[in-house]
């Protein structure tokens, strides 16, 4: 397996068709947004060219209204990849969702809690009340060793931990911690100077919003879709259903979510950094060149034929 993640924008899918075409690769794809259908161009999901060149995995799995957890994503995953072995295909893990990651390649024992509609709502409303840091700080009066590795400002995650932690009588911190036999798999992750992302990013909103992205959150409205669902939560969602409710306008909206987008990437760098297997590839004209060299290295230590990864 080839992992390959970083922050939103930096370039992950882009390398990752290339290098895939080129070792007979299938890519699984670890975004906690593109597996909702009918969020296409706010997720930067694959095109069907793209689709078309190399196999996809792990896209459009549900509605956007349906509940959907890591532990769902882990149970898909694993049904990918064991069909990717079977056809002694290299798998491809790229995305930016660390813990869809963590939980393919570490084999987390992860709570099947299912959701709890009355303590979300109650969750829900405190933070619009009062902001994402009453989550937190009640996460850190529950369960401290959850809270310090917890990005406070993710209200789903928060939610979700207090959800677990009432449901099981457990500290979050213990429940999915354990782990399976670690899969062996080459760790990459790119960057770019900040300056140079942020650019990137900017540039990759504007594109999206020309490609339709504003019309993609009306017809969601238009078809039903509560705008508090989780899959409509995301960065870039959020601002437009308000663009289209009134209360925002388009001009305010795209600044806004710039920023919110760089401040999240900034955050998956923290994170990332976490994980000392990373080997981290900077941007650069010879970037493909560079991965696809340790890709190919990797691989005739492994033996090339892709079995490893059951």
């Amino acid at each position: 397996m080839i992992v390959i993640t970083g922050p939103t924008g930096v370039g992950k899918s882009a390398l990752a068709l290339p290098l895939a075409e080129r070792f007979g690769g299938e890519i699984l794809v670890a975004d906690s947004r593109q597996v909702y259908r009918e969020l296409d161009i706010g997720t930067a999901k694959p095109t069907p060219a793209e689709r078309a060149r190399v196999p996809h995995h792990l896209l459009d799995l549900v509605p956007p209204d349906a509940p959907f957890s890591v532990a769902d994503y882990q149970a898909a995953a694993e049904v990918a990849l064991a069909e990717v072995a079977r056809r002694g295909r290299v798998a491809f893990l790229v995305g930016g969702t660390l813990h869809y990651i963590q939980a393919v390649v570490d084999r987390l024992s992860l709570p099947r809690v299912p959701p709890q509609p009355a303590l979300r709502a109650e969750l829900e409303a405190l933070a619009e009340r009062e902001g994402a840091a009453a989550l937190y700080a009640r996460l850190r009066q529950l369960d401290p060793a959850a809270a310090a590795r917890a990005d406070p400002y993710n209200v789903r995650r928060l939610i979700r931990a207090l959800e677990v932690i009432t449901a099981t009588g457990r500290p979050f911190s213990l429940v999915g911690r354990q782990r399976g036999p670690e899969r062996p798999a080459l760790h990459l992750a790119l960057t770019a100077p900040r300056a140079e992302l942020y650019a990137r990013i900017d540039a990759r909103v504007h594109a999206m919003l020309a490609a339709g992205w504003l019309e993609e959150v009306e017809r969601l409205l238009a078809r039903g879709y509560d705008p508090a669902l989780p899959s409509l939560s995301g960065i870039g969602y959020r601002e437009l259903v308000q663009v289209v409710q009134g209360t925002l306008t388009l001009a305010e909206a795209v600044p806004r979510i710039c920023y919110r987008t760089h401040a999240f990437a900034r955050r998956q760098y923290t994170w990332a950094r976490r994980d000392p297997r990373l080997e981290w590839f900077s941007s650069g004209p010879d970037l493909e060149a560079r991965v696809a060299a340790r890709v190919a290295q990797y691989l005739a230590e492994r033996g090339g034929d892709g079995r490893w990864i059951s």
